[in-house]
């Protein structure tokens, strides 16, 4: 793409995107929500790059498309400041500290994971559980309000219980999508200010071409080739394509793509995932342990920062190919509705993690479950961090 297909009205150097960025990957914890608090604070309030419509119109965006919506909006922002270099600047700031925390940790559990005290791993996955029944919960009452979304997030829980297959996956969220469109309507919003800068058009159908050309693509370049690094690649780039909803919902996307296939067992997986929760940053890392835990090669630093790559390149692609044509999307009922059956049936899919792998892999006893429904209470009603909680599960894991 050249220089003038992204239009702003400020530019950042790249290396001060980068630093700011750098700082909120350092201290941003508590999850996706936490997150745009975090960038709204920043980049409203203290920076004013934009206003709160402005803001809220982005956050609006990134939440309609799928991905991480935080990386989503700090790519944007990214792009808003410094272009096309910014938004690697500010992906880089926010997501490698986590990320190579977490690959640290990988390779820390294949070299020593004998040495490890026992009981840490069991800590780490039961804390898991209070993490994802938190999110099922508090996604449950936003985006399920009433009968008919709770009538979508169950069916699509029990067909994925029956079915847990990536396709099985995909097949429920756009059914729930076309249900959508059919059953809801939803209230207008009011007149918004317009975002503070603009792709062209070429540039936005440029991106969304190269988004659905890999989607499509990279399943039948792996399958030609059988090459364990292009089937690496497909994998982690078809979930981060096909996430709805938040964070927490690529956990049943990622688990259908590594531990059926073998690449990662169940036990390593959860402890993965409950240590995703005790570092800042977005929760998308997660694939950057994954990678390095593989047991075929790619595998390492290597895997690790593919997965990670791969992860997050829809992210980027969705974004720039979607702002060009956000002004008249936005407005389409058609869109909205199709995006409230979604955001339901995602909360099915996450509702369905929660019961295989996480519960199976975790719960065997009493003391399991006394140890989950203590963690739940302390990030719900005590309102602890969830970092704090997984480190309190790990370390009670331990002594029992």
């Amino acid at each position: 793409m050249k220089p003038h297909d992204v239009n702003s009205t400020v530019h950042e150097p790249s290396w001060q995107i980068f630093l700011i960025f750098l700082r909120l990957g350092l201290t941003s914890f508590g999850g996706p929500v936490a997150h745009l608090g975090y960038f709204r604070e920043e980049f409203v309030i203290r920076r004013r790059w934009l206003s709160e419509k402005r803001y809220a119109d982005l956050v609006a965006l990134c939440q309609f498309l799928p991905g991480p919506a935080s990386s989503q909006v700090g790519m944007a922002l990214g792009l808003t400041r410094g272009g096309y270099p910014g938004v690697f600047a500010a992906w880089c700031g926010f997501t490698l500290p986590s990320a190579l925390l977490l690959i640290a940790f990988a390779l820390g559990l294949s070299e020593w994971g004998e040495a490890l005290p026992d009981g840490l791993l069991d800590g780490l996955k039961i804390a898991a559980v209070a993490v994802v029944a938190q999110a099922v919960w508090s996604m449950g009452g936003n985006l399920c309000p009433d009968a008919q979304r709770v009538s979508i997030m169950v069916v699509a829980a029990c067909l994925v219980l029956l079915v847990n297959t990536p396709l099985s996956q995909v097949g429920v969220i756009i059914t729930a999508a076309i249900i959508g469109t059919l059953l809801f309507k939803p209230a207008m919003d009011a007149p918004h200010e317009a975002l503070p800068f603009t792709l062209s058009r070429r540039a936005g159908a440029f991106w969304l071409a190269l988004f659905a050309l890999l989607l499509l693509g990279l399943p039948v370049l792996a399958g030609v080739f059988e090459s364990q690094g292009l089937a690496l690649v497909d994998a982690f780039y078809r979930s981060g394509s096909l996430v709805f909803g938040g964070g927490h919902v690529v956990l049943p996307l990622l688990q259908a793509e590594v531990v059926p296939t073998g690449w990662v067992d169940r036990e390593t997986f959860l402890a993965g995932y409950g240590a995703a929760q005790a570092v800042p940053g977005p929760l998308f890392t997660f694939a950057g342990f994954l990678g390095a835990a593989m047991n075929p090669a790619p595998s390492g630093w290597a895997g690790g920062m593919i997965a990670l790559l791969a992860i997050f390149l829809p992210s980027f692609l969705l974004i720039a190919g979607a702002l060009p044509f956000w002004e008249a999307l936005r407005s389409q009922p058609r869109i909205q509705s199709a995006l409230m059956g979604i955001n339901a049936a995602v909360v099915g899919l996450l509702l369905a993690a929660l019961y295989d792998p996480v519960w199976t892999s975790a719960i065997h006893g009493p003391a399991d479950f006394a140890l989950a429904l203590l963690a739940l209470t302390a990030l719900s009603s005590w309102k602890l961090p969830a970092w704090l909680v997984v480190l309190g599960c790990g370390g009670i894991g331990i002594m029992l």
